[in-house]
């Protein structure tokens, strides 16, 4: 395996971004030298939660190990705390950083197919939220979302419930920063619901993996973004298990929802 940890100019975000890449290039000797393979490789772009970091999948999961398992690359950019949204109010875009720009520096950098079966997008918490908005937002480019206990905070944002500093601090502001006027959410290009819709009535519905612990804060946010998932008929696979918001879950959930986006064992 090779671990990369790379930096390029962002147009789209008006700045350098950094990202880890993770690369399977060789097998594990068999009574010879390792094998080295190049490519091209199916490519998982998988994405932190809120306050993390790039490296957060490299520290706490076995991510490399599943990269290896399953012959994949997996690219992990840092997306600060945006929610993986593009502001108008400061030109930053981070949804087109990680839906345009990031999968074309990435496939000119490294031997990723091209195949839209072979891209995916992922994510926990924060980036849970990012890989269902941005998965279905660009379809026509990932064929796949995994998404592990989703920040789905919006419906409350939409109706103006969420409280003015929440359970982790956060002030009200910032929610009307990254995701704009509650009263203009709904039907948005930040909607989930609403892209789901969209992708539906298209014919171009991403394969869609959504899992939370039942134990997570975030449990009834998740089960309600399946209900109106089932209720508009769209297919996606609903995994859940005991647990909390942790890697611990959502290492399982990563395992699980891999295997079968590749179609092989977990």
């Amino acid at each position: 395996m090779a671990i990369l940890r790379s930096e390029y100019y962002s147009q789209a975000m008006r700045g350098f971004r950094s990202f880890s890449a993770v690369l399977p290039i060789d097998l594990p000797p068999v009574g010879g030298p390792p094998r080295y393979e190049g490519g091209p490789w199916p490519a998982l772009y998988l994405l932190h939660g809120y306050s993390g970091s790039r490296n957060d999948w490299l520290r706490n999961s076995k991510i490399e190990m599943l990269a290896a398992k399953h012959r994949i690359a997996v690219i992990m950019p840092d997306g600060d705390n945006r929610f993986w949204l593009d502001n108008p109010v400061t030109g930053e875009n981070c949804g087109t950083m990680l839906g345009e720009e990031l999968v074309q520096v990435t496939r000119g950098m490294f031997n990723l197919s091209g195949r839209r079966e072979d891209t995916a997008v992922g994510g926990l918490s924060m980036g849970g939220f990012g890989a269902i908005r941005n998965g279905l937002k660009y379809a026509d480019t990932f064929g796949t979302l995994m998404a592990y206990s989703s920040a789905l905070i919006t419906e409350e944002f939409a109706d103006g419930k969420v409280a003015s500093a929440d359970a982790m601090g956060i002030p009200y502001s910032y929610y009307t920063h990254v995701f704009g006027p509650a009263e203009t959410f709904r039907g948005s290009e930040n909607d989930p619901v609403s892209l789901a819709a969209r992708c539906l009535k298209s014919g171009n519905t991403p394969r869609m993996f959504l899992a939370c612990g039942t134990e997570d804060f975030l449990f009834a946010n998740n089960l309600a973004y399946h209900d109106a998932l089932v209720k508009m008929g769209c297919e996606h696979v609903w995994f859940t298990a005991p647990g909390i918001h942790d890697f611990v879950f959502w290492e399982t959930a990563a395992a699980k929802s891999i295997a079968w986006w590749r179609g092989e064992e977990e």
